[in-house]
C-alpha cells in the first residue's frame, strides 16, 4: 500500500501498537514452533505502511550456529482506523504459497500462519528475511536523492524492465487453475464486475460516516459509461503492483512483497495500476515544478514490455489507468479520515479535496489527462 506524507507534511500515524509487549507475544507464540527459541529486538521499519504492519527480527534457535532472519506480517491495530475494513492473512498466506509453488517469481518464503487472535490480538504470519532495497514511498523516489533516481539510464531502464517481467510471469496463474481461490462468486457477473463491486463496496465503507466525495461517484458512473470489452478475464491479479512493492538487488528483482490486495481479473488491473502509481509520484513532483523521472513507467513502455514478455497486446488503458486512479482516490479518501482520527489533519469543506491527487482524477475522467504526458 502507498505510503505518503500527510496532510501536515509529517508521515502518517501508522500503529498504536505497543513493541515491547508485541516482543514478548511472538517470542511465546514462537516458542512452540521453535522450543527454546528466543527473538531480538523488533525492528520496524520506516517504510511500514498504512495497512498491515510489517517487523523484523531475528529468531535465536537452541543448537543453531547463526539466527535466521524473519519478518512478520501483521493484521493492522484495529485501534489505528485501518486503511481497509478486512484483512485475511491467511488469504495472503496462501497467496504468496501459490506464487511460489507454480511461478519463478521471487517472494520471502513463508514460514507459519496464526489466524486466531489468542497470540497478539490479530492474525499474522511469519515468513524469511530477503536482504534488498526499495524505491522510497516517503519521499517518493520521483523527488530525488535515492540510488534509484541517481542511477544510470540503463539501470533504471533494467530495473522497469524486469519490474514489468514480473507482472507478465504472475499473470501466467488462472482462475482455472491455481488461483481459483482468489476469484468472485460464480453468478455470472465478469471477474472486473466483482473487482469494480468490491471497491464499491470499500468506498461506501469508507463514507459510512456521511461523508461522500462527488468525484469518486462520478468515477463510477464514469466506469459504467467507458466499460471495456475483456471484462471477464480471469488471470491472477497481483492487486498492488508497483515497484515499491518489489525488492531490488543490482536493480534485479529479488523479492515481491504485499498481497493484501490479490484478486483475480484482467491483467490491466495490474498494468494500469504500476503506471498509474508511478504517474500519482510524478504528478507530486511536476505539480512542484521539479522534473521527476517522467521517462521510467510509461504506458507505452509498460504495454510493450509486457506484450514481449506475455505476448499479449493490453487494452483499454484509459479504462484502467482511470480506474487504478479512482481506486487509489478511494484509498486516499480514507487515509484523510485517519489523519483526522489522529489530530493530523480537518476535513476540507470540499470532500473532494481530501484526496490528494483529485484534480488530476478529474483530468481523466474529462479525458485530458493523457494529453500532455
Amino acid at each position: 500500500m502507498t505510503m505518503i506524507d500527510g496532510p501536515s507534511g509529517e508521515r502518517p500515524q501508522t500503529s498504536t501498537r505497543d513493541y515491547g509487549q508485541l516482543r514478548a507475544q511472538l517470542e511465546a507464540w514462537l516458542g512452540t514452533r521453535v522450543p527454546g527459541a528466543s527473538i531480538s529486538e523488533l525492528i520496524v521499519p520506516e517504510s511500514n505502511g498504512m495497512s498491515s504492519e510489517t517487523v523484523l527480527f531475528n529468531l535465536t534457535v537452541p543448537g543453531e550456529p547463526e539466527p535466521r532472519g524473519l519478518v512478520a506480517r501483521i493484521a493492522p491495530d484495529p485501534a489505528a482506523d485501518p486503511v481497509f475494513s478486512v484483512y485475511d492473512m491467511e488469504r495472503q498466506f496462501e497467496t504468496m504459497q501459490m506464487v511460489a509453488d507454480h511461478t519463478d517469481v521471487p517472494i520471502p518464503k513463508v514460514l507459519w500462519l496464526e489466524a486466531g487472535t489468542d497470540a497478539i490480538g490479530v492474525p499474522f504470519f511469519v515468513m524469511e528475511r530477503v536482504t534488498g532495497i526499495v524505491p522510497p514511498d516517503v519521499l517518493p523516489y520521483t523527488f530525488g536523492d535515492n540510488w534509484f533516481y541517481d542511477a544510470p539510464l540503463a539501470k533504471q531502464r533494467r530495473l522497469e524492465r524486469q519490474a514489468v517481467e514480473v507482472v507478465a510471469a504472475l499473470h501466467e496463474l488462472t482462475a482455472e487453475g491455481p488461483a481459483r481461490f482468489l476469484a468472485g462468486p460464480d453468478d455470472g457477473e465478469s471477474h472486473l464486475r466483482h473487482h469494480v463491486r468490491a471497491q464499491r463496496a470499500y468506498y461506501d465503507w469508507v463514507a459510512e460516516d456521511g461523508v461522500r466525495s462527488p468525484l469518486i461517484e462520478r468515477g463510477f458512473e464514469w466506469l459504467e459509461e467507458n466499460w471495456p470489452t475483456n471484462a471477464d478475464d480471469a488471470v491472477f491479479s497481483w492487486g498492488d503492483a508497483r515497484i515499491g512493492n518489489m525488492m531490488f538487488e543490482d536493480f534485479s528483482p529479488v523479492a515481491v512483497l504485499d498481497w493484501e490486495m490479490a484478486a483475480v481479473g484482467p491483467r490491466e488491473i495490474d498494468l494500469g495500476w504500476m503506471i498509474y502509481i508511478h504517474r500519482f509520484f510524478q504528478d507530486m513532483v511536476e505539480d512542484l515544478g521539479m522534473p521527476g523521472m517522467p521517462h521510467i513507467l510509461q504506458r507505452q513502455t509498460v504495454a510493450s514490455i509486457y506484450e514481449e514478455a506475455s505476448g499479449y497486446h493490453a487494452r483499454d488503458l484509459d479504462f484502467y489507468t482511470t480506474y487504478a486512479a479512482l481506486r487509489h482516490g478511494i484509498v486516499m479518501f480514507r487515509i484523510t479520515r485517519r489523519s483526522i482520527r489522529f489530530g493530523e489533519a480537518v476535513m476540507p469543506d470540499d470532500p473532494d479535496h481530501a484526496i490528494l491527487h483529485h484534480a488530476h482524477l478529474r483530468k481523466m475522467l474529462d479525458g485530458v489527462y493523457w494529453s500532455d504526458k
